[in-house]
């Protein structure tokens, strides 16, 4: 007996259980009705390579990648997109007939459709935006800000170092702004966007003046644990527009599963509650 060939992709991490990806990828090929399956994929460090070299082999189409392999990849990929090599990480993997691979980062992509679907409004000549945090997302999300245009980035991590680093990769319009004195500035971003895990369910929480937030301010939290932060509400009762960070993790799962499954995919009300269901 022959078997239809059956597209795989998964995604692959250490841990990798807590992910939300199989959630979204099977409510999408559910919702189209297409053959595959997208599975959670644990891999340590020391694998990844080998486990790269025989997923092909298996009938992965695809892969996406979370901490802690995202810049790992890249030097093992036959090629790399020019986001993903600027960022200095990946996130979704396409293999190719020859079992090699191509490395693309669509987070910032992600982020900044998010952003545009929730805050419509958001024109990124408004006025400065401040990151909190220097992390992989923030690289991403640095990037996309600056191909956006907006005219000047002030970004600030608890270790000045890791913000500098980043500032002198990016070059203009990023400047570093101390921690101590991000209170200062809240009045003057027109977009505010934390990157770190600070007010994740069982993290400490953001300690800053969110009463200097107006009805001109667009915040947004990537934290989707929970979808409200207190960021997050602090910002409503000002009367400032909310962006909540599961929809970066909705639309930057999208590129991925349009390659692999050949279906560009809806993202709604409906993706939104599947994947937050319990």
């Amino acid at each position: 007996m022959t078997y239809p060939s059956l597209p795989l992709a998964g995604v692959l991490g250490d841990p990798v259980a807590h992910s939300r990806s199989p959630r979204l990828h099977h409510h999408w090929l559910q919702r189209y009705s297409l053959p595959g399956a997208y599975l959670p994929l644990p891999v340590v460090a020391a694998d990844l390579a080998t486990v790269l070299t025989v997923m092909p082999r298996m009938g992965f189409v695809g892969a996406n990648v979370t901490i802690p392999h995202k810049e790992a990849v890249l030097p093992l990929a036959a090629a790399v997109t020019d986001r993903a090599r600027r960022i200095g990480a990946a996130n979704t993997l396409t293999f190719r007939p020859d079992g090699t691979f191509e490395a693309d980062n669509t987070d910032g992509i992600g982020f900044l459709n998010a952003l545009l679907q929730q805050a419509p409004g958001w024109e990124s000549a408004a006025g400065p935006a401040l990151v909190l945090g220097a992390g992989g997302a923030a690289r991403a999300i640095l990037a996309a800000l600056i191909d956006a245009g907006v005219p000047k980035i002030w970004l600030a991590n608890r270790t000045r170092e890791k913000a500098e680093a980043l500032s002198a990769f990016f070059g203009p319009p990023v400047a570093v702004l101390g921690w101590e004195d991000v209170d200062d500035r809240l009045s003057a971003a027109a977009l505010i966007v934390n990157t770190t895990a600070l007010g994740m369910e069982g993290k400490e929480k953001l300690s800053f003046d969110f009463n200097k937030l107006n009805e001109s301010h667009v915040v947004n939290d990537i934290v989707y644990t929970p979808l409200e932060t207190d960021l997050l509400a602090a910002a409503r009762r000002k009367g400032a527009t909310a962006v909540d960070g599961l929809g970066m993790l909705l639309h930057q799962a999208a590129p991925g599963f349009a390659r692999w499954f050949g279906k560009e995919p809806e993202i709604d009300t409906a993706l939104r509650t599947a994947v937050l269901a319990p």
